[in-house]
């Protein structure tokens, strides 16, 4: 009995928007206006920059080590959903998906970076220190 092969096929991506597509809407859905009760909004811009000029370092915080805990974000509850790390992506992709998260959505004029991503990597913040770093906007 002959095993079927499939072609592998490379997903590829032009835009920001498109890897955001990609790697994150499934959750975060298409514009990341979020699904109730499953991941929030990322198309916040009063969250994003009352973060000020941590929103870069918490954003590269939840990429790299996830998310989970109960959060309550515009009178929707978010309770025991694990976000895990972004895995799936490079750190070129990342950067991209980062900035376009923090401009695009975010309204702010942050970036992400390569020194970001390493930084969260080495000191791997906790859940509970990326939800103290949120602000009280929601």
């Amino acid at each position: 009995m002959a095993l079927l092969t499939l072609p592998v096929v490379a997903v590829s991506a032009e835009t920001p928007e498109e890897l955001f597509e990609i790697h994150c809407a499934a959750c975060h859905n298409t514009g990341g206006i979020g699904n109730p009760g499953l991941a929030p909004p990322l198309n916040r811009p009063v969250f994003w920059q009352a973060l000020g000029e941590a929103a870069p370092d918490y954003l590269a915080g939840v990429m790299i080590s996830g998310m989970a805990g109960k959060l309550e974000i515009q009178g929707q509850m978010y309770i025991g959903l694990i976000m895990p790390p972004v895995a799936s992506t490079t750190d070129e992709e990342l950067i991209e998906i980062g900035t376009w998260v923090l401009q695009a959505l975010g309204e702010t004029e942050s970036a992400m970076s390569q020194e970001l991503l390493d930084t969260a990597r080495a000191t791997r913040p906790s859940h509970a220190d990326l939800r103290a770093m949120r602000p009280a906007v929601d």
